[in-house]
């Protein structure tokens, strides 16, 4: 990983806690496999231990690490560094994305709740007028009672959500095409299809991989059919929602986004996005930041001891799989 990830998610105390259960590599971290230094550290190396900023693990690398076994990724996606001379060598793969989607998933509650309540526009024009709203004369959209959130895909995110939206007087709409509707009852959803959430809902919230299957997904006819007021919330990938048909319902004044991801990453300065007092847009952190990254070190150190053990990888990442995974 780059030195700044490993500085960040392994800390001293972290590298102490990987070091009681593997004989670890003098270096923490190294984002340049091709030195002559990390070619020497490789051809004794049974486990990877990767983060942000891995380059990917080729044949070229895989030549200098005839010994290597394990990948144990203290991040989500595996996608950019696991390549398929990995799955060709045979190579086990573990990935802490189980425990970078809980922060996701808190997140998106939050914002669940707070737009329920109209908490940020509302808190906005308090401190403009400096009075209280005429609250007895407010509209019954306003609140979480009864109100509909549609979740599209249970992913290990959309199913967390769906998880901490329990204890709330709400009702749940999943789409997920690879999802049945006795599953999704089971985990506390009905299942509809993706025109009907986008109807009914009275908050989406977009938790789909970003695949070719699934660039430009939600797109001007879904966006067109959302309530009026409802909001559309993207903790995914900017680019499964086609922005420019977002950007034209959200300066119309339809519908509510808040975005923790844009397409690009960062907007253009000029972009009519950042400007609509009806968009919220944050700068991609609902994932692990912070005290969460300690999270992603305990799950990386718990792989690694697990695999030492002959136990298996409890979070393992299969090749079938990376069809559907971000």
């Amino acid at each position: 990983m780059s030195p700044q990830a490993a500085a960040a998610v392994f800390p001293p105390q972290a590298l102490t806690a990987l070091g009681k259960v593997c004989d670890l590599a003098p270096l923490p971290a190294l984002d340049d496999l091709t030195t002559a230094r990390a070619r020497e550290i490789l051809a004794e190396v049974e486990v990877l231990v990767t983060g942000w900023g891995c380059p990917p693990l080729d044949a070229g690398v895989l030549a200098s690490a005839p010994h290597l076994k394990a990948v144990v990724h203290a991040a989500g996606s595996v996608r950019g560094h696991v390549t398929d001379a990995c799955w060709e060598r045979g190579i086990e793969v573990s990935s802490a994305a189980a425990a970078n989607a809980l922060p996701v998933a808190e997140y998106t509650l939050g914002m669940i709740l707070l737009y329920g309540k109209q908490v940020l526009e509302r808190a906005r024009a308090f401190r403009n007028t400096r009075r209280r709203d005429d609250w007895l004369s407010l509209p019954r959209t306003v609140g979480n009672y009864r109100s509909t959130v549609g979740i599209v895909s249970a992913s290990l995110v959309g199913r967390r959500v769906i998880e901490l939206l329990r204890p709330f007087d709400l009702e749940v709409l999943l789409y997920d095409p690879y999802v049945s509707e006795a599953d999704a009852a089971e985990l506390g959803a009905r299942w509809v299809d993706l025109p009907t959430l986008f109807a009914r809902s009275d908050l989406v919230s977009i938790h789909t991989p970003l695949l070719p299957a699934t660039r430009g997904l939600v797109g001007r006819a879904l966006l067109d059919a959302m309530r009026p007021g409802a909001t559309l919330i993207n903790t995914s990938r900017g680019a499964v929602v086609d922005q420019e048909a977002l950007t034209d319902v959200v300066r119309a004044g339809r519908i509510r986004a808040v975005l923790d991801v844009t397409d690009p990453e960062v907007l253009p300065p000029g972009h009519p996005l950042w400007d609509c007092p009806n968009v919220l847009i944050t700068p991609h952190l609902a994932g692990s930041q912070g005290n969460e990254w300690e999270r992603l070190a305990e799950t990386a150190v718990a792989e690694v001891a697990r695999w030492a053990a002959g136990d298996g990888f409890a979070h393992p990442v299969r090749r079938e799989r990376l069809a559907f995974l971000a």
